[in-house]
């Protein structure tokens, strides 16, 4: 029997979920070489027609982005699904939390499906929402009022996407974040922003607060690891999360690059750390760094601080450039690389069977309190 998963998007469920689900894969599939694998997936493609589309994000591995019909960031790709009239099936290739806001922004009746359901994310993760919801009841303690803003970043789960719905808050992603930030902060006194601290702490930098006005909330630890007044003299609160990924740039890296090449330019990902950042020449969301490195001078130098797929994906689409990741024993992101030709194959397969496999949703009422935080985001971009 084929395994199937419906997974309704609540964080403390997720362990047991993938715990049940990730079961090997079944034969022949191990046993296929990339060649047959790959001839499978176009043979299912091909059969499926317009009634599937196969989603790949930029940190996905080459031979899947090949066979993908759109490639971007998480959001992107969603609203790109969303908008396929023609296509029942969504063919998630990325993260779970991706996958979930793909069946949460799908159009009536469509099926998403994850062809691995131990493609995790580390960073959405770290923001579990009964410890959120926990520490919101502390936070409203302390400063006597309600008057917070909650934010969440995309990368996060469909329970923490609902709860900030439920408070009237609002999803960003890396690129619109300054906007988010500076919204909320007009409408109400204090910004509560999760999971990633990093895109937080550098977003409100560059909005003209300094590190030294915003307070690092620890998880599991009383009033986050802080005394009351403290909190009492803040307005913005940073959850204690980052993507592992991002964290490994530093700034001895860029010291090193430039001292070897004066003219080599940085450009990195608002998730990497606040000296990283302030010392980059440019940073942005992966859309931004490949379209500013695309429209970039021939023979320019760059230095990308980003997942080395994509890092790896913009040298071969520049080769008038030279393009090197930032960290040069950069290491892949292990959950994105979990979706690999197998997986997909199989994935395809049990759609072309009419026995679709990990299939993605997000049940009520998380879905519509989850939707009205992303579309409130969507409203404002």
């Amino acid at each position: 029997m084929l395994e199937s998963s419906r997974y309704s998007g609540d964080n403390r469920l997720l362990g047991e979920v993938l715990m049940i689900y990730q079961q090997p894969l079944p034969s022949p599939y191990p046993a296929l070489d990339a060649a047959a694998l790959t001839e499978r997936i176009l043979a299912a493609k091909a059969k499926l027609g317009d009634q599937a589309v196969v989603l790949t994000h930029h940190y996905q591995r080459p031979e899947i982005v090949a066979l993908g019909d759109m490639r971007g960031d998480s959001l992107k790709l969603a609203q790109f699904a969303a908008s396929q009239e023609k296509a029942k099936y969504i063919v998630y290739c990325g993260v779970h939390f991706m996958a979930e806001s793909a069946d949460i922004l799908k159009r009536g009746q469509q099926v998403v499906v994850l062809p691995d359901m131990g493609a995790g994310c580390d960073m959405a993760d770290m923001a579990d929402s009964d410890d959120v919801e926990l520490a919101w009841d502390e936070l409203v303690g302390v400063l006597g009022h309600e008057s917070i803003m909650p934010v969440t970043y995309i990368n996060s789960t469909a329970a923490l996407k609902a709860f900030v719905g439920r408070k009237g808050g609002v999803v960003c992603t890396s690129s619109n974040a300054e906007n988010i930030v500076r919204w909320s902060l007009e409408q109400r006194k204090a910004l509560f922003f999760f999971p990633d601290q990093h895109l937080g702490r550098n977003t409100c930098k560059r909005l003209g607060f300094t590190p030294e006005s915003m307070v690092l909330w620890k998880p599991g630890v009383p009033l986050g690891g802080q005394a009351p007044e403290r909190l009492k003299d803040s307005r913005i609160f940073l959850w204690q999360g980052h993507c592992p990924v991002h964290a490994m740039f530093t700034l001895k890296q860029i010291h090193v690059l430039r001292s070897e090449n004066p003219d080599i330019k940085i450009i990195t990902h608002p998730e990497c750390p606040m000296e990283v950042v302030d010392a980059s020449d440019a940073v942005g969301s992966t859309e931004f760094i490949v379209k500013t490195i695309a429209e970039s001078a021939a023979g320019s130098h760059w230095a990308v601080g980003t997942e080395m797929n994509l890092v790896n994906r913009i040298a071969q689409e520049n080769p008038t450039k030279k393009i090197v990741s930032l960290n040069r024993f950069m290491c892949l992101c292990g959950t994105m690389n979990r979706i690999d030709l197998a997986h997909l194959a199989w994935a395809m397969d049990s759609i072309v069977a009419g026995q679709p496999v990990n299939v993605i949703t997000v049940g009520e009422p998380q879905r519509s309190l989850a939707r009205a935080s992303l579309d409130r985001m969507l409203q404002m971009s």
